[in-house]
């Protein structure tokens, strides 16, 4: 399968933790952390139909068995990107899905094939009024209803109908519709049929990659030329893969990405890319001074920018501006549960401003410090420890006696008269 990414699907802890350590590399200046795959240029929402002269009789069962043999186990490169669901073809005619829901499809579903990728029909099958090829094993399992149902006499003991590898499908399912009846057609115009998104032809990768793009974009990668505006595909498909890769932050804080190629004392290439997309490509040569390209050299083939999905979501990762930060640290009023417009509560009628009483708490449930706080005095003192003299009591008169208890205790508790 082709390299995909899915909205909102994580495989492993490291997928979790690798965004987080990405983000903590960045500087202040960043904004805005885009959650999505890779972009789908805007050309592939538009679909130009053919234009083959058919036969107006019925598929006779010749013709049906020879379509079967040319197909099958046909090899091809696919022109535009494939998803993993069924694509319906009208014959002479449109694509179902097109436009924006082909491009939602590819994101929700994933891509099997990109463009210039190599596709084989692995199935055919010839209906009433329809001839569907699956390309790459299809987008289902082979017995995807049989792999669930299984059969034996003992309930712990039982034999799946249909084996089931757990590999997920990968392909992509064609679907050619024609109005009543498939007609009587040969395997060379069912091709035709297909050109807008197989091309059958024998060529190289590069070869079909580079068939899929205008005039200028073809000619640049048959020439191994980099243009500045390019991504990734094109580069690889223009240069191949670079000696090295390195990764740099430039002084403002933003980070890119140098693929290298060539060795001195041959000429060597830079080509520095910011997110998916070439900015300046550099070429030094022995002896001769940098030859540097910055400008766009692709003039408007991006559009304004390329197609997203509509389920594409940008996800704040909570860099505020400096008045917002201001705001936030500024001081606030106290939580209340008066509204806007109750008036503010005041202790003196002829006072304009409003002064908020202090919340005076239960005696049980006061705390030294709290407003009103008043410490509890207990009607029953507790008594001293052993060993400690007993204070007389301020509210009993001089002249009256203690207990017999109390004096006992303060006559244990004096200290020893030293003889005269």
């Amino acid at each position: 399968m082709s390299r995909s990414r899915r909205t909102g699907h994580l495989t492993s802890p490291v997928v979790v933790w690798m965004p987080l350590l990405v983000l903590a590399a960045l500087p202040a200046a960043a904004q805005v952390f885009v959650v999505q795959p890779e972009h789908v240029e805007k050309r592939y929402s538009e679909f130009a139909p053919t234009d083959v002269k058919l036969s107006t009789e019925p598929m006779t069962k010749l013709t049906r068995e020879q379509l079967i043999r040319f197909m099958e186990r046909e090899q091809g490169f696919a022109m535009r990107p494939l998803p993993v669901a069924v694509l319906a073809l009208r014959a002479n005619g449109g694509m179902n899905p097109a436009g924006e829901k082909y491009i939602d499809m590819l994101h929700s579903k994933g891509t099997s094939a990109k463009p210039g990728d190599r596709v084989v029909v692995t199935n055919i099958q010839i209906d009433k009024d329809s001839i569907v090829l699956d390309l790459n094993g299809g987008p289902f399992h082979k017995h995807r209803f049989m792999r669930h149902v299984s059969i034996g006499m003992d309930p712990y003991n039982t034999v799946p109908m249909a084996q089931d590898d757990g590999q997920q499908p990968t392909g992509t399912r064609l679907k050619v519709e024609f109005r009543e009846h498939v007609p009587d057609i040969t395997g060379e115009q069912l091709e035709a049929l297909l050109k807008p998104m197989i091309d059958f032809g024998v060529k190289s990768p590069a070869e079909a990659y580079a068939e899929t793009l205008p005039d200028f974009l073809r000619d640049a990668i048959k020439q191994h030329r980099v243009l500045v505006g390019m991504n990734h595909d094109m580069v690889n498909y223009a240069k191949g893969q670079p000696i090295r890769k390195m990764r740099e932050t430039d002084k403002d804080g933003q980070p890119f990405e140098t693929w290298i190629y060539g060795e001195a004392p041959e000429p060597v290439e830079f080509v520095r890319f910011v997110g998916s997309y070439v900015v300046r490509v550099e070429i030094a040569k022995v002896g001769e001074p940098v030859l540097v390209h910055a400008t766009n050299q692709m003039g408007d083939y991006w559009g304004n920018q390329p197609v997203v999905a509509t389920n594409q979501h940008e996800v704040q990762l909570g860099d505020q501006s400096e008045q917002a930060r201001r705001e936030e640290s500024a001081p606030r009023t106290a939580p209340s549960l008066r509204l806007p417009t109750d008036p503010a509560p005041t202790n003196d009628k002829t006072n304009p401003q409003p002064v908020v009483a202090p919340v005076n708490f239960p005696k049980d449930q006061q705390r030294p410090g709290d407003p009103g706080y008043t410490p509890t005095v207990s009607a029953h003192p507790a008594a001293p420890p052993s060993g400690t003299p007993a204070q007389p009591n301020s509210s009993q008169p001089n002249n009256t006696q203690p207990s017999p208890g109390q004096q006992g205790s303060t006559q244990q508790s004096a200290p020893a008269q030293t003889p005269q």
